[in-house]
């Protein structure tokens, strides 16, 4: 059996709380262990289960996003709470026990209870349409938060006292308190006539916390983990997602297993927790999901890693794609970090717009910010004046005065057609929508992202970046780029006619054979073997 310890976070807190689903999920949910549960899920080649560190009251729908439902896990806060349920649960908030003469309002985001004409509480809800927190109110304050399981419970209840967070009580399936963990210090209290938890097994058992009170979470999940880990075999594998929330906590459990250790990113910087080299010294496998990763972590450790492979978190999927079929050519730029050479590399694709009057423009970018397309338009808007374009480029349905020569206007007035939009991806599954219509990806940041890289020789389409990768290589399927001035020339290379196009589809096929899941599963067989 292979534990994934995965590292599903919200920031500063050992849990992960479902969004509303009415407001922007701030990042992306897909990472490592996503991935290699898939991976292990749909090969069936190894026995393989979830063991979740985290308060994750609506994990089935976050397993449901992730296509991964049936996967087995074990919860440690599920341990704690003595929740035996595993299966999701209908709960309307109209079976909540609600005072006579409650009014519910409905609004587009919210339902709000109101009792003698004051705000009583506020539903909220995800993205399924269930109930995930009700916010309780008194005199105009916040005295009490709700927040509700996807298996139909009430889960935990955060208690203020004049408007101030005081305490959250974890419940059990039955209403009753079992951990209370105090908001000023962090420490927590155990409910003396419900001090136990339960041990993972098919027949239930349960053991005495050691204590009736812990100074914080670390302590504490510590010593369940500890008694956990007695049901568990020798043989076993625990590949543990490196995150600064945990590594301390699963050092001193599995100090003695056999562990793989897996860097994801810029997930967890080794240069700010130089302590976590003894965690990656003992450990039996260390995996990273690229060759970047690898470098930035053998520079931060004063050892040999001996046993230390990359192993692409994605993997790459023939798709024809829908570009063919548009009469536009697509352009996707990735903008996210090339501020200070935005506009040396928006100038040849502007020189390459005025020729070829198919071509438009999508700015890519991962950011989540309210007011992100805004600040990206006015920045090319103050580019376009600056440069004579035409300003309605950037303005769609906008009647502007053609330039046909420098200071030449014509009074001919002509609607300009709009060339340059933005595409603001969070999800992996938002940006695989918006790659299927995109012609030619350009990213020049000094480490192109990987997922974009990936996505695009799926999609088959040619590349521009910066340097040489194991999924671009240069005039195969795409060009490195030295210079701005360079993309000019790359852009009719390619988009002037279909022959160089289709010969990096094809190139672009050949090298994706490289990273299907197939050789993906191959990589990890050959890490668990060699941990015997």
């Amino acid at each position: 059996m292979i534990y994934f310890i995965p590292a599903w976070y919200e920031q500063g807190k050992w849990s992960e709380h479902e969004q509303n689903w009415h407001v922007r999920r701030e990042k992306s949910e897909f990472d490592d262990t996503v991935k290699q549960v898939q991976l292990f899920h749909r090969s069936k080649f190894y026995p393989y289960k979830i063991l979740l560190l985290s308060y994750a009251p609506n994990l089935r729908h976050f397993l449901h996003r992730q296509s991964i439902y049936r996967a087995p896990y074990w919860s440690i806060f599920d341990s704690i709470q003595c929740i035996t349920r595993k299966k999701m649960a209908l709960l309307s908030f109209h079976n909540i026990n609600w005072p006579k003469g409650v009014e519910f309002i409905y609004s587009p985001f919210v339902v709000v209870a109101m009792l003698n004409g004051e705000k009583y509480a506020q539903i909220e809800f995800g993205e399924d349409g269930n109930p995930i927190l009700i916010e309780m109110y008194e005199d105009g304050q916040i005295c009490r938060k709700n927040i509700y399981d996807d298996r139909g419970f009430l889960s935990s209840t955060i208690v203020f006292i004049d408007g101030k967070e005081d305490h959250q009580d974890y419940l059990d399936a039955n209403g009753l308190w079992k951990i209370r963990v105090y908001s000023e210090d962090g420490h927590i209290e155990i409910n003396s006539k419900a001090s136990f938890y339960l041990l993972p097994g098919e027949k239930e058992e349960k053991a005495e916390f050691r204590k009736d009170t812990y100074l914080n979470f670390d302590e504490l999940l510590e010593e369940v983990f500890l008694a956990c880990m007695k049901h568990t075999k020798k043989r076993d594998i625990f590949c543990l997602a490196m995150h600064e929330r945990h590594y301390h906590v699963v050092e001193n459990v599995l100090i003695n297993q056999k562990l793989i250790l897996s860097f994801y990113g810029n997930r967890f910087d080794m240069a700010l927790h130089k302590d976590a080299v003894s965690l990656i010294r003992s450990a039996s496998y260390v995996v990273t999901d690229s060759e970047e990763t690898s470098r930035k972590l053998v520079a931060n450790c004063d050892f040999n890693i001996k046993k230390l492979k990359d192993i692409r978190p994605f993997d790459t999927r023939s798709d024809n794609g829908i570009s063919q079929r548009l009469t536009v050519q697509k352009i996707l730029v990735a903008v996210d970090g090339i501020e200070d050479e935005f506009d040396q590399i928006l100038l040849p694709i502007c020189e390459h717009l005025k020729t070829n009057e198919f071509a438009v423009v999508c700015f890519f970018t991962r950011n989540n910010a309210f007011n992100r397309k805004d600040v990206l338009i006015d920045r090319l808007k103050k580019f376009l004046k600056e440069h004579r374009y035409p300003l309605a480029w950037a303005q769609e349905g906008a009647e502007l005065p053609v330039c046909t020569e420098e200071n030449d206007l014509s009074e001919e007035k002509k609607k300009i057609p709009v060339r340059f939009s933005v595409e603001q991806c969070i999800s992996e599954l938002e940006i695989s929508r918006c790659m299927r219509e995109q012609r030619i990806l350009i990213d020049l940041r000094p480490s192109p992202e990987l997922f974009l890289q990936i996505a695009a020789l799926s999609y088959g389409m040619p590349q521009l970046v910066k340097q040489e990768t194991r999924y671009v290589q240069n005039r195969w399927n795409g060009r490195v780029i030295k210079n701005p001035g360079e993309i000019r020339e790359c852009l009719d290379y390619y988009l002037i006619g279909l022959k160089n196009w289709n010969e990096a589809r094809i190139y672009s096929y050949e090298i994706s054979q490289r990273f299907t899941a197939k050789v993906l599963l191959e990589e990890w067989k050959e890490v668990l073997e060699s941990l015997g």
